[in-house]
């Protein structure tokens, strides 16, 4: 194997344990980045062998940044890195073959694969976030964080834009389509997700800041985010 995770997180306890767990044996190498934890992810990360990454705490946090500066530790001779949140567990076998579906596809920038949500009966926002999870296989516009990605393909469109502070990974695969790079998303598990959602002010939280993503994507490419 010769992908490359990116773990990228903040205060995910036990979530970044199973995540980190779950990617034991399957990748060539773990680069964990943290935003400012104060829970003691840092150090069960660098148990589990891990490399390491910690932000600079005078800039602002973004998972576009930590992305970056994970994909900024890659060896130059690792083609394919998968990005993953810290609060998902990657399905087993994923790697492998999204891997070979890169190898076999070089006019893909990026792929990705089904995700569901690990305890979707649990409240109703899991029951939501599930419902978001389902997408179509098939050629996409964009997709979640959680993809696999070709380096060169990253390296020419800049990586992510650190000042996307929502909705960056729509912001990343529109530059990428514009740059003549497919997007493709395959009938294979990917990943399962632990939103651990139980009130309303939670919810409401990520749909301000949805909402966000939409205004200033939409302003950066206004051709992506329509009515």
């Amino acid at each position: 194997m010769t992908v490359t995770a990116i773990v990228i997180g903040r205060n995910e306890g036990p979530r970044l344990v199973a995540c980190l767990n779950a990617l034991q044996g399957q990748v060539a190498r773990i680069i964990y980045v943290d935003s400012g934890s104060t829970d003691g992810s840092l150090v069960a990360a660098s148990d589990l062998g891990a490399d390491v990454v910690q932000l600079d705490l005078s800039q602002p946090f973004t998972a576009a940044r930590a992305r970056n500066a994970g994909l900024a530790k890659v060896e130059d001779d690792i083609s394919y890195v998968q990005f993953l949140d810290g609060d998902c567990i990657m399905a087993d076998g994923w790697l492998a073959k999204g891997q070979a579906w890169m190898v076999a596809h070089d006019d893909l920038g990026l792929v990705t694969g089904q995700a569901a949500e690990m305890r979707r009966d649990a409240t109703v926002y899991n029951q939501m976030f599930d419902v978001e999870w389902k997408r179509p296989a098939g050629d996409i516009l964009a997709c979640s964080g959680n993809m696999m990605v070709r380096t060169h393909a990253f390296d020419a469109v800049g990586g992510f834009d650190p000042t996307v502070i929502a909705a960056e990974d729509d912001e990343f695969c529109t530059r990428l389509r514009k740059a003549g790079w497919r997007l493709e998303r395959i009938p294979e598990d990917r990943a399962r997700h632990d939103a651990n959602m139980t009130r309303f002010s939670q919810w409401w939280k990520r749909a301000e800041r949805t909402g966000h993503g939409f205004a200033q994507v939409g302003h950066l490419h206004p051709d992506y985010f329509v009515r």
